[in-house]
């Protein structure tokens, strides 16, 4: 696979640290996503071969998509992988582009922290009500969602802090073949 990214050659402890619990968020990602095909499979199976549906699966499932799809988001953001139309922001003057970065962060970190904190007062809201069929409580579909914004918060600032750093010294970005 030939792809082209920009890699930021800063090395700190801070960046290992963030890039590692990235790794993790996907690593926890791909898990579940495996466990969430196994289970659709046992669904499959149990409703049509063994005519008893396993009603815990449907619930389950969706309990597990809000977490694969939280921490996907946040690994996605600091790794700049996400879906990003940038030809205009790289197309435009470098003070343009700045701008066009400081921006970009700006909602993101907006994002982020109100996702934090919604997704905070439903967990409190409904720590006494459980998922019907698999008994946990509601606040465990809130709970990734304060983890995502806490995420976007902390890796949006990290990289920010990389640009605005990096902008002060000698050129520290470089293009990479992989």
């Amino acid at each position: 696979m030939n792809k082209s990214t920009d890699s930021t050659v800063t090395g700190t402890r801070l960046d290992e640290v963030l890039d590692w619990l990235a790794r993790a968020c996907l690593i926890v990602a791909g898990i579940l996503l495996v466990f969430l095909i196994l289970s659709f499979g046992w669904l499959v199976f149990g409703r049509y071969i063994l005519n008893d549906t396993p009603t815990w699966i449907e619930q389950s499932s969706l309990l597990i998509v809000v977490y694969i799809t939280c921490l996907g988001t946040a690994a996605g953001v600091r790794f700049n992988s996400h879906l990003s139309i940038d030809f205009l922001r790289e197309g435009a003057p470098p003070a343009l582009r700045v701008v066009m970065h400081a921006l970009s962060d700006l909602f993101v970190l907006g994002f982020g922290g109100i996702m934090a904190w919604q997704g905070w007062l439903m967990m409190m809201n409904n720590v006494g009500r459980p998922i019907p069929m698999i008994g946990l409580s509601e606040s465990w579909r809130a709970a990734p969602l304060v983890a995502c914004g806490i995420l976007l918060v902390v890796f949006t600032l990290a990289s920010a802090f990389q640009r605005l750093t990096a902008s002060r010294r000698t050129p520290v970005t470089r293009r990479t073949e992989n």
